[in-house]
């Protein structure tokens, strides 16, 4: 009798604990205060992880990734990248990811680094001919052997595709030279 008195308790408080974790979270904060509850509420998921390389970003200090196109739907469908939202944002290594659905956000979340573009969303050709940091164009890229490579234009591009395999050996070897915390400066 003891035995499942203990095991109704037991299974009344893990049932009220699960319920709790799950409801919804309320901002209890003061007007102009932020607080961390309020902020995770934000994501769809936070993965976790910090960056290995810098990721280009529209400014130093901002986290939204590829100019919130969903990079997924680079993959998917008939290729054309799309614009995500706010609703399906995934932090992947301290950056912000946007997808359009949450069949998008879930096959990202399955495999990060598959979709993730190379070098940070910086422009493939000047990272790898010149060791350098541009800005990738979302509307201009390629897909290399299952990898995401953004260029800065259409021309950056046609020089890129010169000698795509040369580029990206290069490319593979600069990037990881340079600190997370670098930012494409005009």
């Amino acid at each position: 009798m003891k035995n499942s008195v203990f095991k109704s308790v037991l299974i009344s408080a893990l049932l009220a604990t699960a319920a709790a974790c799950s409801a919804p979270a309320t901002d209890t904060a003061d007007a102009g205060e932020t607080t961390e509850a309020v902020a995770e509420a934000a994501y769809y998921a936070d993965l976790g992880g910090e960056p290995t390389g810098p990721i280009h970003t529209a400014s130093k200090g901002d986290t939204l990734a590829v100019s919130g196109y969903d990079v997924v739907s680079y993959f998917t469908g008939d290729g054309v990248p799309v614009v995500g939202t706010e609703d399906f944002t995934v932090r992947y290594n301290g950056y912000d990811y946007r997808f359009a659905n949450e069949g998008n956000a879930k096959t990202f979340i399955e495999d990060a680094a598959k979709y993730a573009p190379a070098y940070g969303g910086y422009c493939a050709w000047a990272i790898g001919a010149n060791d350098a940091l541009a800005p990738g164009d979302p509307e201009v890229y390629e897909i290399v052997d299952g990898k995401l490579y953004l260029n800065f234009n259409q021309d950056v591009q046609g020089r890129w595709q010169a000698d795509i395999p040369g580029f990206i050996a290069s490319g593979d070897t600069n990037y990881p030279t340079h600190s997370p915390d670098e930012h494409f400066q005009d």
